[in-house]
């Protein structure tokens, strides 16, 4: 930011115009992605912990759900045991 101020202030955007270009792009992005971060994090923890006895299917699920594991505290535990009882299939894509 400080670049561009002085840039500006100078009057070198007219003698440069692609670096004043390439600095107000470079300042629109942002500088970490926190979400992301905290996916990696998790998926390290998960790994860690169940390393040895986990398929690649397994820890995809477990991933999920403590990535999002905002949305699976609104789920009613005691709907989806009806909803599994109630049928006649046991197994139950969750999807």
């Amino acid at each position: 930011m400080e670049l561009l101020s002085f840039l500006q202030e100078r009057i070198l955007k007219e003698m440069y115009p692609n670096v004043w270009v390439a600095l107000r792009i470079a300042v629109t992005i942002p500088v970490t992605v926190a979400s992301a971060e905290r996916s990696f994090s998790k998926l390290k923890l998960i790994k860690t912990y169940l390393r040895s006895t986990m398929s690649q299917e397994r820890l995809n699920g477990l991933a999920l759900m403590s990535i999002n594991r905002e949305v699976s505290r609104q789920v009613s535990f005691n709907d989806t045991i009806d909803a599994f009882a109630a049928r006649k299939s046991r197994r139950v894509e969750f999807t």
